[in-house]
């Protein structure tokens, strides 16, 4: 059978979501609390992979085990072995032709930048020391839109097979006086590459880029050509969308309060409730 664990996690002390042979990480950390819990190795397939120091509110992985019983309080039993830094907020059985990673239609992320010192903004945003003009700075967000290839915004030799993503949206927006923070959406991301936009669109809003050079570095298929990568701390994974069909109601396990991923699709069954529906 085949379960789908939504969970949150502050990445502050993470070396990223992927296991690493010198670095603590997510996946391994999951990896061992299921092992201890279901008494056998689990491995887990997250739907991407966060880099070091970056934050998700909602991550989505896969395992898969044969339970002998019904697997009740799961997510209660698992938050009592993960550090307090890693929550999660469900298990559920879904088809098991479902993929973390390869089913999701789409993710979306916020990156936060303040612009005057703050002691509590500092672990998940990165203070700008310089005036922008976020104006000019949505205006390139929407030249984003008109390509698919974002070579110039990937680390250079991944494993991935192809640099083509899809952006459904990206724009600024000043949520708290002094406080901004970046929304993209798209079918799939590159490594690095949220950051690596961003440091662009604050080049521009610096006045050092223009619109037009934006077209430019995207054409170029040039990591050189783009902006730094801004620091990994002020980057959530918010939201992940799946479509269907995916559920299995009839396997929903211990849900708990908080982030859940977004699922587009119906039960094969939806007469039959959620536990703890009424």
């Amino acid at each position: 059978m085949r379960f789908f664990i939504t969970l949150s996690y502050d990445g502050t002390r993470y070396h990223g979501w992927q296991i690493q042979p010198n670095g603590d990480s997510i996946q391994q950390r999951l990896q061992e609390a299921l092992s201890t819990l279901l008494r056998q190795p689990i491995e887990v397939v997250g739907a991407g992979r966060t880099d070091t120091g970056v934050h998700a509110r909602m991550m989505v992985a896969h395992f898969d085990f044969s339970p002998l019983g019904e697997l009740e309080g799961v997510s209660y039993k698992l938050n009592r072995l993960l550090p307090p830094d890693i929550a999660v907020q469900e298990v559920r059985q879904v088809a098991d032709d479902m993929h973390a990673r390869f089913s999701a239609t789409s993710r979306t992320y916020h990156y936060f930048i303040h612009t005057h010192k703050d002691p509590f903004l500092y672990a998940y945003s990165w203070q700008v020391p310089f005036k922008l003009d976020f104006e000019k700075m949505n205006e390139a967000a929407q030249v984003l839109l008109e390509y698919k290839d974002f070579t110039s915004f990937s680390k250079v030799n991944t494993d991935t097979k192809t640099n083509l993503c899809d952006i459904k949206e990206a724009h600024w927006d000043e949520v708290e006086p002094g406080k901004w923070r970046f929304t993209i959406t798209a079918n799939r991301f590159l490594r690095n590459m949220v950051r690596a936009i961003v440091g662009t669109l604050v080049e521009v809003g610096r006045g050092r880029i223009s619109i037009e050079e934006v077209r430019q570095i995207i054409e170029a298929k040039d990591r050189c050509s783009a902006g730094e990568s801004v620091p990994g701390k002020g980057l959530f994974l918010v939201d992940i969308k799946y479509g269907p069909p995916i559920l299995r109601r009839d396997w929903v396990v211990a849900p708990l309060c908080g982030a859940v991923a977004t699922f587009s699709g119906y039960s094969k069954d939806p007469s039959r409730p959620l536990k703890g529906e009424k």
